[in-house]
């Protein structure tokens, strides 16, 4: 039940292209209770990918492969396993009508590089031959290769429809494998294990894995057992006792982003919003309206990128940029105010700050930020200083506007600002 993952491409051993498609891999098959034991990514290297194919010809049962499998010249993952794995180059009749079937239809002609793609190792076998998409696969030696397409939508769809299913097939009795993601915002990883410092040697063996996805932290419960039931109680044990100890920085165990908790609590309490953007530019807005039915809550937004749309859109005092400029807690209170007052939501929600690279001062440098919230007569603001890039300082100013929200709405007090 052991395999591994190779992946080729040029584009992955640069850095130009991050590989997903291992990720997803890897992924779909622990939890379904089937073992990774090695990830690899090499070039477009023939040397490489034989050394690869052969090493895992060695020591997995199966062995997923992805890349190369185009029509350009350094697409070679067909001529490299026919060499790797022993086995003559053969034209699969049924590729090449599959290949013909498409120049048909998209009113070209049969060339040299197609017709490349319809010759594959002697013995392989077509994947998914009657879908637009597909790959081939070998057994050799009682291990199975499969070879996907590197795009990475055509390699989840052939896993998930066609791999998956045969692997699981093999088998007559898997290991019951759970896993719980718990995400977390306003506590970086060092501080995350500080705290969970002292679970050591109470939670058995659940698996913790750190997954950072900036600007949040995503933590990973696995437990490999023989019986759902209680793979499933240790599970939740052991989520309620993180939860405890990380308190009000757990935004979610159930899978779900910043903006659909949100999305609930605002469905839950019954309550509309409305979002006043300066730095933020629509980010806010566009997350927001990302989710399935947020027109049930969300009432719009108004980018007001001027200090001349703050006065005429939001009722912004021209006072209150003169005295505290437009990047103040006084401006975001009263941007808040404003885009409530317009669009008549119960909650007003406000950003206004410097994303840089320029624009910072000694008292205001880039990342500074503030946030607003208006309810009724009640209006609040609070100023953050984020670091990173134009684009980081964005999706911090962001998540923690939504943030905001959240906390607001659940009688939660906010991450402490400057």
């Amino acid at each position: 039940m052991y395999g591994e993952i190779i992946t080729i491409g040029n584009e992955l051993t640069s850095g130009r292209t991050v590989d997903i498609n291992s990720w997803y891999a890897a992924g779909r098959l622990t939890a379904s209770g089937l073992g990774v034991i090695r990830v690899t990514s090499v070039g477009d290297d023939v040397q490489m990918v034989t050394r690869a194919l052969k090493r895992a010809h060695t020591s997995s049962r199966f062995v997923i492969v992805t890349g190369g499998l185009g029509t350009t010249e350094d697409d070679m993952t067909c001529k490299i396993a026919a060499h790797a794995l022993n086995r003559p180059l053969r034209l699969d009749r049924e590729m090449l009508k599959k290949i013909q079937h498409y120049i048909d239809a998209q009113g070209i002609k049969m060339t040299p590089p197609l017709e490349k793609m319809a010759y594959m190792p002697e013995g392989a076998r077509m994947l998914n031959p009657t879908g637009g998409t597909c790959g081939f696969s070998i057994e050799d030696k009682e291990v199975r290769f499969y070879f996907l397409p590197g795009v990475p939508e055509q390699s989840r769809y052939l896993m998930d429809t066609v791999v998956l299913p045969e692997l699981l097939g093999l088998y007559e009795a898997l290991p019951v494998m759970g896993q719980r993601i718990i995400k977390i915002y306003g506590m970086n990883e060092p501080h995350i294990a500080e705290k969970l410092d002292q679970l050591r040697g109470k939670i058995g063996e659940v698996v913790l894995g750190f997954y950072p996805r900036f600007p949040e932290n995503h933590l990973t419960l696995s437990l490999k057992g023989e019986d759902n039931a209680q793979v499933t109680a240790v599970l939740d044990r052991v989520e309620q006792e993180i939860t405890a100890i990380l308190g009000t920085c757990v935004f979610s165990t159930d899978g779900q982003d910043m903006e659909e908790v949100v999305g609930r609590i605002l469905v839950q309490k019954e309550m509309t919003l409305s979002v006043a953007e300066s730095c933020t530019g629509g980010l806010i807005g566009h997350r927001l309206t990302n989710v399935p039915g947020s027109s049930q809550y969300y009432q719009g937004g108004v980018v007001s990128y001027s200090n001349r749309l703050k006065t005429a859109l939001l009722g912004v005092n021209e006072e209150t940029l003169k005295r505290h400029g437009a990047v103040s807690a006084k401006t975001a209170k009263e941007m808040a105010q404003g885009v409530r007052r317009q669009t008549g939501s119960h909650l007003g929600l406000a950003t206004t700050g410097i994303a840089g690279p320029e624009g910072g001062t000694r008292e205001k440098p880039v990342g500074t930020v503030y946030i607003g919230l208006c309810r009724g007569e009640e209006a609040l603001s609070t100023g953050y200083r984020f670091s990173g890039d134009r684009q980081q300082i964005k999706q911090q100013s962001a998540t923690m506007a939504l943030d905001w929200i959240r906390r607001y709405l659940s009688g939660y007090s906010f991450l402490p600002g400057i």
